[in-house]
């Protein structure tokens, strides 16, 4: 047997040839890139490409058939890549991008009109408050309200949750994400505490009914086990809860809600701090109708929907590692009236700010079927 630094030995030789090829290899990519230029040829040729899969699978034992096409799938996206830049080739999304950065004013506005959820104490209150110095806010009942607010103009924002460190994500927000169009600007995390809320006099040992989200639910279980005899109830919003109960002129119901519904409700806190986690943050994002990239921006959102067939999902994970680009969050959505087909939501670590940023976006969008870009921003913590 070999002793293993003789093998690593040959290893180390056979990565110098691999290394010499792939030099070579990329300047035959520069010398298509040329011809497609000539005769206006687009860069991408997905028949050759699928021809070339189906071609050096057939070269290769079949125990590394597979391996063999991730490699070459990866090489051609570099080669693809590289057409691009001596292209000059610029997609739409790149050159809006590039405008948004141009049009986009130099400071976050401190005052704007806004669209939450909820009413008056709602913790998306709380955080359009963090958000902005003055915000001129109006209230929807629904998440979707919020939505259309800002796609019709209404308000030029809209402040939504779309998760909790405890919870997890906002399903219903992420749903209508795909619905709608719109643009993250900012987002901001808000340090949640819960209390149990109740009109003045009343005992929690007579607590029947408490009302509150469901996310808000989800992130006091601990102490709602305490309260066997009660019944909990499913609203819209944790400041809505507060406000059926102070109108209710009962002495046994109760929310979980904030602090700040405590004094705008004329209520008293039962117990506080009834979360489960005392590290409870939910994450609220700032929307627009139109791009906007504030200098600063550090996080990039997309939303994509990949083939239902192996390998999809990897192939944008792999177009990621090659741009060495780091995935801050991955969220995946079944679609409606599909068979096991799923939307997928990135929150990615990548400064709007490099130059190279609007060319790197840009070039995602032929490893999906569907691709959208959410928005570069910023985060306050």
């Amino acid at each position: 047997m070999e002793d293993l630094s003789e093998i690593r030995a040959r290893i180390d030789g056979i990565d110098d040839q691999i290394c010499k090829l792939f030099c070579e290899r990329m300047a035959c990519a520069r010398e298509v890139a040329e011809y497609k230029r000539a005769k206006g040829m687009p860069v991408l040729d997905r028949g050759r490409e699928r021809k070339k899969l189906a071609a050096v699978a057939e070269k290769v034992p079949e125990d590394l058939r597979s391996y063999t096409q991730v490699l070459f799938d990866l090489l051609m996206a570099v080669s693809r890549a590289q057409q691009g830049r001596e292209l000059d080739v610029d997609s739409k999304l790149e050159r809006q991008i590039r405008q948004a950065e141009l049009d986009t004013v130099p400071v976050f506005p401190t005052t704007a009109t806004v669209a939450c959820q909820g009413v008056e104490g709602a913790y998306s209150q709380l955080a359009a408050d963090r958000l902005f110095r003055r915000p001129a806010i109006s209230y929807f009942e629904t998440f979707e309200g919020v939505f259309r607010a800002v796609d019709e103009g209404f308000c030029r924002y809209g402040v939504l949750p779309v998760e909790n460190s405890t919870a997890g994500s906002v399903n219903q927000v992420y749903d209508l994400m795909r619905r709608h169009q719109f643009s993250i600007v900012r987002s901001v995390r808000l340090k949640v505490d819960h209390n149990l809320l109740a009109l003045p006099g009343a005992r929690i040992e007579d607590i029947r009914d408490i009302y509150s989200h469901q996310q808000a639910i989800d992130q006091c279980r601990e102490f709602l086990r305490t309260l066997p005899n009660a019944s909990v109830h499913v609203c819209e919003n944790t400041a809505m809860a507060a406000k059926l109960v102070a109108k209710s002129g009962r002495a046994d119901v109760a929310a979980l809600s904030s602090r700040a519904c405590a004094t705008l409700y004329d209520l008293e806190p039962l117990a506080r701090n009834v979360q489960d986690s005392d590290a409870n943050f939910t994450r609220f994002a700032c929307i627009s109708k139109d791009l906007e990239i504030y200098p600063g921006a550090n996080r990039t959102s997309l939303m994509v929907v990949t083939g239902n067939e192996p390998g999809s999902l990897y192939k944008v994970l792999a177009r990621l590692y090659a741009l060495d680009i780091n995935i801050v969050k991955l969220e995946s959505r079944p679609l409606p009236k599909s068979d096991f087909e799923f939307m997928f939501y990135f929150d990615l670590d990548a400064p709007a700010a490099d130059p190279e940023f609007p060319s790197i976006v840009g070039s995602l969008g032929d490893t999906c079927e569907e691709y959208r870009y959410l928005g570069s921003y910023s985060e306050l913590v």
